[in-house]
């Protein structure tokens, strides 16, 4: 026993001791590309080139922030902002609707309709950049910020009830019959106790789906023209076009686009993983 006891703390050390070193890597990968971006932001012009590319700057030199602030970037940021909010807050809101009759109400159309949602995940977005583009100008919303959220909202509402629909599903059902014994209806089960207790699940997607619609850009691309209507993505597309001799400069850029969705992951990053955790246990 003591001797396979032995074995066994062996086996649990080298696992343990593999596993940070995998984890080390991991996180290598992931943050040397960030602080290659910001370093070399801070740099001259040709800088990059004389001291070399993963040399400290020399200085801090602030002014390639200051130049792209005051060019068109505030609008365009602006531009992403409401975009994602709008956006955001529809596609939470329908899926929300859409996921509680199909995790809690049992009719004949429940699995039809559930598998119908499910397969549109497989469709490929960029067959339906035409349709979309037709559509935006028949609408008159084609070259402006609100030609985006329609296909922003229904590109993301598959994986999104279907991740809601499965979290909604662990919900215990005990505690919707005991709103029901209390006299509440659908309607005030769903605001009252549903909708609070799938908070973490529509945390989790909120992160997912911002991150993915703050980096779109075909459809930026494609519904959008003057400058004054574009997003973020196209500010990047159009500063390395404007700065492409540049390299500090886009640099400035790329800093400036990310730095949000760090931000935002890391005041959000405990309610991703707690609908992370509570998405993957049994209720």
């Amino acid at each position: 026993m003591e001797q396979e006891y032995r074995k066994n703390r062996i086996k649990s050390r080298i696992s343990w001791v593999i596993a940070v070193i995998l984890a080390v890597f991991a996180a290598v990968v992931a943050i040397t590309p960030f602080i290659f971006m910001v370093m070399n932001s801070f740099k001259e012009k040709f800088e990059m080139l004389t001291k070399g590319v993963f040399a400290l700057p020399e200085k801090l030199n602030f002014a390639n922030y200051q130049e792209v602030i005051e060019g068109n970037f505030l609008k365009y940021f602006f531009n992403s902002v409401i975009v994602l909010v709008v956006s955001l807050a529809l596609l939470l809101m329908i899926s929300a609707f859409a996921s509680y009759p199909l995790s809690r109400f049992k009719f004949k159309l429940n699995g039809f309709v559930y598998a119908v949602i499910v397969a549109c995940m497989s469709i490929p977005v960029h067959i339906t950049l035409i349709p979309i583009f037709k559509m935006s100008q028949s609408m008159h919303l084609y070259d402006s910020i609100w030609a985006l959220i329609g296909p922003y909202v229904a590109i993301n509402i598959p994986i999104s009830v279907f991740i809601l629909t499965s979290f909604m599903q662990q919900i215990p059902k005990e505690i919707e019959e005991a709103a029901t014994i209390d006299g509440c209806g659908k309607i005030r089960i769903f605001f009252s106790v549903i909708l609070p207790m799938a908070k973490p699940g529509l945390s989790t997607l909120a992160i997912y789906n911002g991150v993915n619609m703050w980096n779109e850009f075909i459809f930026g691309y494609t519904l959008t023209q003057s400058q004054g209507n574009r997003t973020l993505p196209l500010a990047v597309w159009e500063f390395q076009g404007q700065y492409s001799m540049n390299t500090p400069m886009i640099m400035s850029v790329l800093t400036l686009t990310v730095l949000p969705m760090i931000i935002m992951f890391i005041f959000a990053q405990d309610k991703l993983i707690k609908g992370m955790a509570a998405g993957a246990v049994k209720g």
